[in-house]
């Protein structure tokens, strides 16, 4: 006897006819002929059941969202095992107090360039062409003098071990399985020699500029020694962004009663994250810089920590000796405008990224991709252009790549797949976004990265 035995459908038929139960949003609603699919199948409280002999008989294993207004089978919304990062997103936001999520999924402001970075790549079509000899694709990139097995880089994430267990140390590992580089945020809960070590490839390692000049030796000393060769150094945080949801969450800038009890209403709802990462994911700190900051679970007293240390001073001179320190790759991250990108090579830059911090920063810039043209024709091949900000496919990574990228950062959805599904998410999710790659390169017509150049792409009409 199956899961399914003694119940008795028939098609076509009635949906629900004649009979009470709950609308979309929960809300009660009188009984009423709906046209659709099956005879005595009906929505009641978020699930699909079954009426037998009078009975109504619930489906756990079937869920609402199967079914639209007009009681039409709507396949996609039933996720059995998640597969993009819309996929992964859901999942983490379940999983994650609400205080944690809105931190990671936020922009500042209104979110306008949150909201560009992913719309204006939905802007650019590609070309299929048909018939080339498209037998092996190979994805296969060099990023800054690295081979990797994608022209793809997990882009530096604050906090990122408050998401999962020692996250950056999982999300290191699924990088190292994929092939392609790790970046460790100065703010990171895991210190590079959790990460580092031997017969391990070296993760690179991301900087902001500190008012403590000593401790950003001591940085850079440390990341020498534990085997990083290439750096990004943030230039866009010269102050912090005005992120609202942290606002709203009770993440930051509540009164001290109101956010204790926010939060923990919101960590009672998790208790999973609680178990796994609140208690067995210790100790919360700093890795890199666990001498000089302030619990991380104290939100208020990390962010008065790096508004005081985050230096609005900074100029180019101080990148000139930040590069006669650091003797491997300097990559500076955070550029828009192409004097900035000339800026940032004169002053030594073996690489530049072209990012708005994810729309983290400074609301109603431009998105990271609209950008990328003006920056590769200021740079003219002198140094590595990367991309940051919006990709969410493999079909992403291509038109950056067309468009002539070196290569890309992605960010928010390795968070996800992480909260969400552990290394084993993270690594399903970059396997993914591989053969997204292929696919979407063997229908271009084109076998390898650099046969893709603007051609391919066209803008999508009006």
């Amino acid at each position: 006897m199956g899961p399914l035995s003694g119940v008795m459908v028939s098609l076509p038929g009635d949906f629900g006819k004649g009979r009470s139960g709950r609308d979309r949003s929960g809300q009660d609603r009188p009984g009423q002929d709906r046209p659709g699919l099956t005879r005595g199948l009906r929505a009641s409280n978020g699930r699909l059941a079954t009426v037998c002999c009078g009975k109504t008989r619930y489906a756990p294993w079937l869920f609402h969202p199967m079914l639209n207004k007009q009681g039409i089978n709507v396949m996609a919304k039933m996720t059995i095992a998640p597969a993009t990062p819309a996929d992964y997103r859901r999942l983490a936001e379940k999983r994650l107090p609400r205080f944690l999520f809105d931190y990671i999924d936020g922009g500042s402001g209104t979110e306008q360039t949150l909201a560009a970075n992913c719309r204006d790549f939905d802007r650019i079509l590609l070309r299929q062409r048909v018939m080339r000899n498209v037998d092996n694709v190979e994805t296969a990139a060099d990023l800054l003098g690295r081979s990797a097995s994608m022209p793809l880089m997990l882009a530096p994430v604050g906090m990122a071990g408050m998401f999962a267990r020692r996250g950056e140390a999982l999300a290191a590992s699924a990088a190292r399985k994929a092939g392609i580089p790790f970046t460790l945020s100065t703010v990171g809960i895991c210190p590079l020699a959790e990460l580092n070590g031997p017969g391990k490839e070296p993760v690179w390692f991301q900087l902001y500029m500190l008012r403590d000049r000593s401790a950003v030796e001591s940085l850079l000393a440390s990341a020498r020694e534990s085997g990083c060769d290439t750096l990004l150094f943030t230039v866009d945080l010269a102050v912090p962004g005005m992120r609202h949801r942290d606002t709203r969450s009770g993440m930051v800038g509540a009164k001290p009663l109101p956010m204790a009890l926010a939060k923990a209403w919101q960590l009672g709802t998790r208790p999973r994250w609680v178990v796994d990462v609140g208690l067995r994911g210790k100790p919360h700190t700093i890795g890199n810089l666990s001498h000089l900051v302030p619990d991380p679970t104290d939100l208020n007293a990390y962010k008065q920590w790096i508004e005081s240390q985050f230096d609005p001073t900074v100029t180019w001179d101080d990148i000139a000796w930040l590069r006669s320190l650091w003797p491997g790759k300097l990559v500076i991250k955070g550029v828009l405008e192409p004097e900035d990108a000339e800026a940032a090579v004169a002053a030594g830059a073996d690489g530049v990224i072209v990012s708005n911090h994810g729309g983290r920063q400074l609301d109603s810039v431009a998105s990271s991709i609209s950008k990328l043209p003006e920056v590769l024709r200021a740079v003219q091949g002198r140094a590595q252009v990367f991309l940051d900000g919006g990709v969410r496919s493999g079909q992403d990574v291509v038109k950056a790549v067309a468009l002539g990228a070196d290569g890309v950062l992605m960010g928010r959805p390795w968070v996800w797949a992480l909260a969400g599904a552990g290394e084993a998410g993270l690594s399903d999710l970059l396997e993914t976004l591989r053969r997204e790659m292929q696919v979407a390169m063997a229908l271009m017509g084109v076998s390898r990265l650099d046969e893709l150049h603007p051609d391919l792409l066209e803008a999508r009409p009006a």
